[in-house]
């Protein structure tokens, strides 16, 4: 790491201009290519996936997107004559715009089932020639346009669908804006120096802009969710901001002892920049564990992910030196420099509340160990109802027009018409013909059943398919016992005797059959993640009880984070109020992307603080001081990193998306846990109980482990030393240590 740290400050130049070329050239990439995101659920295997499948090859006029025009009337009917001329003349227009494929409305030849009871709510299908990932949001906005120019003061039009969702304005890039100017005062506070404080910011947005424009190539080439840029934005600007935070702060601290711009930037790299690359290491080993789950869908999220979190690490190990190196002594304040000009180097102790604080852990650590228990206890609770399911259109904010024209539809014609199911077949006979008209009959019958259509055939005649509408709303777990119910008892009577194998498919189905995978795969995943974190920081760390007891605060970190969504957004707890819409229940694949995130998130502050406790530890032997050191001196920058990255993450909120709100807020929640209630408070409490068992590892385990450093070289000497000496040999120097301790290191 010092080799390369010095390569870059003594070619600064070239570094820099090396970056910006690597910006500029992927940006220019994904402008050309344009973006290709899909967010494709399908799992191979399942029903759902199956009845997608036999409808798309026998009927592939159905193989565009289906989106809805609504309207009501205040008063009268939507059959009033002049209601009707409008909207047969909207339609029309609509039908006539580029990548429409067809319209069938109320006014159509069989279209009565399409107006509601009272005659004061209609809608028509919008059939696009492509799916909604094809679909380019200028076509839908047009689509949006026309029909909303229909509206008049007694006529309200609203439209649902995926390809609509793409009109609505996601807020821009406001979160974006919002994170960073907070992280840049959140920095100013903290250094006193407008250049030192512009340089991790900077740092962060050239390794995240390269990575988002690389996210947009990637689309092209295998699945990537529409969501996946904003997610690997997300932890790309939270992340590189706080790893170049670190190595900042390391640099102003060795510029304080005397250092040379240039040996100081080389020593932040050569001992920040070693925890910095490892940190980045478990985040992208969390994110890839995502890849044991073979799900096309969560591959292309995970590689993205992991992508902007090896450009930020990268940017931070060999952009910022040579910033650093540009701005020279200004990255320390002008009362700094005064002070180091007039005193000389001086040694940097910590004091004030840092230091206070790490005394009084030490004083209470059976106490304050047990309040940081019931808190995480208390906020994990609500993640023992977590319930997964299809969080739809009826969640979205009340203002957005999806939301308003899935009220409406509820409204007149009952929730489930949001959310139909879809039967579908392969016929082989008369026999199967007969059976499927009987069918309907029995469906119609069926409890949580609204309606079922007439069955539809192919031109072939050897696939069919008909239409069923529950009594409940696509999240409701009504429709998913009913879609169960169909399945292991509706169906099976009606195929006996015949050829017919009916599959269920639709939006609830389909949803169901992913979180079942999911669920079935997520214990296999977990245990992937935590075991390698667990080998790294055993590698690292060279201790049994340092990764069980990181393994132990992730899952709590977690647990909280899921309790907190839970209570926001399956709850309803101030949903409406932040502007995410009403309570549903959560995605089936956030669970799994974010224990990739916050596992890896957790370790992070495990690392920075651990490590400089190790620092001492090798230094000193005393796990007394190495504790209570490293927890003075790493608190303050802990606590400024943890701000930084929960504002960036809050910031997500106003980007208008359900699902990124998800991630912010769980993302915000595990990170203000883990920087002040974990790593602040129960990590060293827990740490001070233990005493020396903390670094105790069989020697025979220590000679067959690979050895991997994160500490200084200086320090590596030290940590070769000890593991030379026997187990009995450590515990008799500890010993004698800890009864010749100098009166200055007691605390208190």
């Amino acid at each position: 790491m010092a080799a390369l740290a010095r390569w870059c400050v003594q070619r600064r130049l070239v570094v820099v201009l090396l970056w910006l070329l690597a910006l500029g050239g992927v940006a220019a990439g994904a402008f050309a290519a344009g973006s290709a995101y899909s967010n494709d659920y399908k799992v191979p295997g399942t029903e759902s996936g199956r009845a997608t499948q036999l409808l798309k090859e026998g009927f592939p006029d159905l193989g565009g997107d289906s989106d809805n025009v609504v309207w009501h009337t205040s008063s009268g009917s939507v059959r009033d004559t002049g209601v009707e001329q409008t909207m047969t003349r909207t339609l029309d227009r609509i039908e006539d715009l580029p990548g429409v494929a067809a319209v069938s409305g109320p006014y159509d030849e069989g279209g009565a089932g399409r107006v509601s009871q009272d005659g004061r709510t209609a809608y028509a299908t919008v059939v696009f020639e492509n799916q909604a990932n094809e679909i380019g949001a200028g076509q839908a906005a047009d689509v949006v346009e026309t029909a909303k120019a229909a509206e008049t003061d007694g006529l309200r039009v609203e439209l649902s669908g995926s390809a609509v969702e793409l009109s609505e304005s996601s807020g821009g890039h406001i979160a974006e804006v919002v994170g960073v100017l907070v992280a840049a005062v959140v920095l100013f506070l903290a250094f006193g120096s407008l250049a030192a404080s512009l340089l991790p910011i900077a740092t962060a947005l050239v390794g995240v802009g390269t990575a988002y424009a690389g996210i947009v190539l990637l689309g092209h080439v295998m699945t990537v969710a529409d969501f996946a840029p904003m997610l690997g934005m997300l932890i790309g600007l939270g992340v590189g901001i706080d790893y170049a935070l670190f190595i900042v702060t390391r640099h102003r601290r060795g510029l304080k002892r005397g250092l040379g711009v240039a040996e100081a930037a080389t020593n932040a790299v050569a001992t920040t920049g070693r925890a910095v690359v490892f940190a980045g290491a478990t985040v992208c080993i969390a994110l890839l564990g995502m890849l044991i789950l073979r799900l096309n869908f969560l591959n292309g999220v995970a590689i993205a992910a992991s992508l902007t979190v090896v450009l930020t690490v990268a940017a931070s190990v060999t952009l910022l030196p040579a910033l650093l190196s540009f701005i020279g002594m200004r990255a320390l304040n002008r009362r700094e420099r005064r002070r180091l000009a007039e005193h000389g180097p001086e040694p940097e102790v910590p004091t004030g509340f840092a230091a206070r604080w790490s005394a009084f852990v030490e004083r209470h650590p059976k106490l304050l160990g047990a309040v940081a228990v019931v808190v995480m206890a208390v906020l994990a609770l609500p993640t023992l109802s977590l319930h997964l399911g299809t969080s739809d259109q009826g969640n979205d904010p009340k203002t957005s027009t999806t939301r308003q024209a899935y009220d409406l539809l509820a409204d007149g014609f009952g929730p489930g018409v949001n959310g139909p199911l879809t039967l579908v077949t392969e016929v082989e006979g008369a026999e199967d013909r007969l059976a499927l008209d009987n069918l309907g009959s029995t469906l119609r019958t069926t409890d949580g059943v609204a309606s079922a259509s007439p069955v539809t055939y192919g031109q072939g005649g050897d696939t069919a398919y008909l239409t069923v509408v529950p009594e409940s709303s696509p999240q409701s777990k009504a429709t998913s016992d009913l879609v169960d119910r169909l399945r292991s008892d509706v169906l099976p009577r009606a195929e006996s005797g015949t050829s017919l194998d009916v599959h269920v498919g639709g939006v609830t189905a389909g949803y169901d059959d992913f979180a079942d995978v999911i669920v079935d795969k997520l214990p296999l995943f977990v245990g992937v993640v935590i075991g390698l974190g667990c080998l790294l920081l055993l590698l690292a760390f060279r201790s049994i009880g340092i990764p069980l007891k990181a393994a132990a605060m992730n899952v709590a970190a977690v647990a909280a984070a899921f309790g907190v969504v839970v209570a926001i957004f399956q709850w309803g707890w101030g949903s409406e109020l932040l502007g995410l819409g009403r309570a549903g229940p959560i995605e089936p694949f956030l669970p799994v992307i974010m224990v990739s995130v916050l596992f890896g998130l957790s370790m992070d502050y495990q690392v920075f603080l651990v490590s400089r406790m190790y620092e001492e530890w090798l230094e000193t032997g005393d796990n007394r001081r190495a504790v209570r050191v490293g927890l003075a001196e790493t608190s303050r920058v802990i606590n400024s990193a943890a701000v930084i990255m929960i504002s960036v993450f809050l910031a997500f909120v106003l980007s208008g998306d359900r699902v990124i709100a998800m991630f912010g807020i769980a993302l915000a929640a595990a990170v203000a846990l883990d920087a002040f209630v974990l790593r602040t408070l129960l990590v060293p409490a827990l740490m001070h109980l233990l005493g020396g068992a903390n670094w105790w590892l069989p020697r025979s385990l220590d000679r067959i482990l690979p050895r991997i450093s994160i500490e200084p070289p200086e320090a590596r000497a030290t940590h070769e030393r000890l593991a030379a000496a026997t187990d009995a040999e450590v515990a008799d120097v500890l010993a004698e240590e800890e009864r010749q301790r100098d009166v200055r290191d007691t605390t208190g």
